[in-house]
């Protein structure tokens, strides 16, 4: 059996070793960029420029694994010269499907360089011939894989959230200064920050458009996600893994999965993470796992500048993703419009035409690409990038939001960083598993309230 006790959700834990000053402390020091990206911005490419071949391995071969393997060798203009010459999954089945789909493209990852098991990660990075990791397991995984790609020299791209928890983020932000020292570019699944449109409304912002920022909002509401019956033959573990989005150890609830994509935006162009969150949220529709269906947070950001983050999966209900930053002298929804304070339109970011000279009304590398054109880019040309706290810091944030609402209190910046929140097990082995499964009740000094099994299996 494998045991498991909810950590406390605020605790008094050290910092690990990683000192903090203040705010400011925790944004790294970056190489001295060339003054074309003095506003920390990616270049926007139509294919990463030719070198020696880089060869990349993956770690997470599911769905979205094997996207980000196929968006990896699409993002040159030399085809044969990005490769991946090996996969890394818990399940075998994974690992099949993955290399099936590149059989299919003609591009056959060879069966020695795949492999099962928890600890197939490892034995994929050590592989001599391996130039990149693409990480894309349960974001509960990440900082454990991160850290091992650093270890063993890989440059890297991984997948957003970066960790589930506190402790989670501090070892990302650890491994993210490691590989700063020694020169490995990382590049995060932030898509908008590669994407033109947003790049472009960005400058604007920072150009004064919309005057001195006062106020922001953001949100991502859909239905409910996906979800899998428990299956004969599969224990605890397995269901929990294959059921990941479902369980908030492994995710860290939709509030991080989907929602600091928003969060993220509002960060980056406030310029800075906010100081304080509050809010709430609850659980009614969910038949599985033990997250919540909605959050509604104010992240205050001081100096009166707040915003209101909110994000729900419940269906057959108003649905809408995107953010609104308001300023002294106007406003934007961050992508593509700025309009002034009676709603008049200032500018518009201008999208391609088709060939009937329509606007296509979206740009002409998918962010999903241009976020490995970045990576090798980046290693190709010594124009170092590492995303990697950045990302670590809006996720934070995000974890700052889901505790206020879990737990009904005003969490600071401060208190969040240093939390001992560790929601992983001590030891993740498959078989059964004793894990009460229990929905936060906001008000409550520890969570006392038990979502109970069903037929005492995990529902």
């Amino acid at each position: 059996m494998v045991g498991i006790n909810r950590r406390k959700f605020i605790g008094k834990a050290a910092l690990a070793g990683i000192g903090m000053a203040g705010a400011g402390a925790l944004v790294s020091a970056c190489k001295r960029k060339p003054e074309n990206q003095e506003l920390g911005l990616p270049p926007i490419l139509n294919g990463a420029p030719g070198g020696k071949k880089l060869r990349a391995g993956l770690v997470g071969s599911g769905a979205r694994g094997t996207g980000a393997a196929i968006n990896f060798i699409s993002a040159t203009q030399n085809p044969g010269d990005l490769e991946i010459i090996g996969l890394a999954d818990v399940f075998q089945d994974k690992i099949d499907a993955c290399r099936e789909r590149f059989a299919s493209f003609n591009l056959p990852i060879p069966a020695e360089n795949c492999f099962a098991g928890f600890d197939g990660y490892k034995k994929l990075m050590a592989l001599p011939d391996l130039d990149v990791v693409l990480l894309a397991t349960p974001p509960q995984f990440r900082p454990d894989h991160f850290l091992e790609a650093v270890t063993r020299n890989k440059h890297v791209f991984m997948e957003k959230p970066v960790a589930v928890d506190s402790a989670g983020i501090r070892s990302i932000i650890t491994s993210a200064r490691k590989a700063e020292a020694i020169g490995l570019n990382v590049v995060t699944g932030t898509q908008r920050r590669h994407q033109e449109d947003y790049i472009e409304t960005y400058k604007q912002v920072k150009n004064g458009a919309i005057g001195t920022i006062t106020s922001a909002k953001a949100y991502w509401n859909q239905d409910h996600v996906w979800f899998r019956e428990r299956e004969p033959g599969w224990d605890d573990m397995e269901y929990m893994i294959r059921n990941w989005n479902n369980f908030c150890w492994l995710c860290g609830d939709h509030i991080l999965d989907t929602h600091v994509h928003n969060i993220d935006v509002i960060n980056w162009f406030i310029g800075r993470h906010p100081e304080r969150a509050i809010g709430y949220g609850g659980r009614h529709r969910r038949v599985t796992g033990d997250q919540y269906d909605f959050f509604s947070i104010d992240f205050d950001f001081g100096n009166g500048v707040s915003s209101h983050s909110m994000c729900r999966q419940i269906d057959s209900c108003a649905n809408g993703t995107g953010e609104l930053i308001m300023g002294t002298e106007g406003y934007t929804n961050c992508q593509n419009t700025i309009w002034d304070l009676k709603g008049n339109i200032k500018w518009r970011f201008g999208y391609p035409k088709d060939e009937n000279g329509n606007s296509m009304e979206t740009t002409l590398i998918p962010s999903y690409v241009q976020e490995h054109m970045h990576l090798v880019h980046a290693i190709r040309t010594g124009n170092y990038v590492n995303e990697a706290e950045q990302t670590a810091l809006s996720t934070l944030t995000a974890i700052m939001g889901r505790t206020a609402a879990y737990t009904g209190r005003a969490i600071t910046w401060d208190e969040i960083f240093k939390s001992d929140i560790d929601l992983g097990p001590a030891k993740i082995e498959f078989g059964p598993v004793n894990m009460v499964f229990e929905t936060p009740v906001p008000g409550t000094p520890v969570i006392t309230t038990v979502k109970p099994s069903y037929q005492g299996q995990i529902i």
